[in-house]
């Protein structure tokens, strides 16, 4: 098949694997991009993978605060201090409190998912698929596809990026580590929201006013 240049050097930026590696990473997965960087990952090629298994015990711990109303502290982690001190780092911790604060994940990466909600979400989406009339062969395809949205909502690496939606968090963050030239880990974060949590009472409209006017 046919792998324009464009699209090889795309993945050549996001995986700083070499000009080959992206073209055979390519045609393995079909011109999928997507596919392609996983692809790089599993077989080791990419700069990100190869670094992924250094430590890193640096970093930075950033807040974000939305309107009064949203806060997040996130901790990020880098190889050394000075990586730490970078103002592109700086930069990228920033965005990522700011995705916790826009897009509200639950947890940093799927893996920290137990598989008890896992298989909680499974069973629901599988009533969903069945209650919509769909045969159950059919039903598990569409849980396959539902459970990897699901994913997308819940988890801060398989988020589209806020700032550049073709993008999701894992490639910029892969991004990142072939370019700053470290292992980076983002590692925790804590969001908080006024009021979350709290049973507001809520009282009849019509009885609000009333008492507004002293009947």
């Amino acid at each position: 098949m046919s792998i324009s240049a464009s699209t090889v050097k795309e993945l050549r930026e996001r995986t700083g694997a070499g000009m080959m590696d992206c073209k055979n990473a390519l045609v393995e997965t079909g011109g999928d991009i997507e596919k392609a960087v996983d692809y790089l990952r599993e077989k080791g090629l990419s700069k990100a993978a190869k670094k992924a298994g250094r430590v890193a015990a640096e970093g930075l711990v950033d807040s974000y605060i939305h309107g009064g109303r949203i806060g997040v502290l996130i901790e990020v982690n880098s190889e050394t201090d000075f990586v730490a001190k970078n103002e592109e780092f700086k930069q990228f911790v920033r965005d990522l409190a700011m995705q916790v604060a826009a897009a509200n994940p639950k947890y940093v990466s799927r893996e920290d998912v137990s598989e008890e909600e896992v298989n909680r979400e499974k069973e629901i989406l599988t009533h969903q698929a069945i209650n919509e009339g769909k045969p159950e062969h059919i039903a598990a395809k569409i849980v396959e596809g539902r459970i990897e949205k699901y994913f997308e909502q819940i988890c801060l690496l398989d988020q589209n990026f806020i700032k550049d939606p073709d993008i999701k968090i894992k490639d910029l963050l892969n991004e990142k580590i072939s370019k700053i030239g470290e292992n980076i880990k983002i590692r925790r974060f804590v969001r908080f929201e006024v009021g979350e949590g709290i049973e507001k009472k809520e009282e009849d409209f019509a009885e609000e006013v009333a008492k507004q006017i002293g009947i």
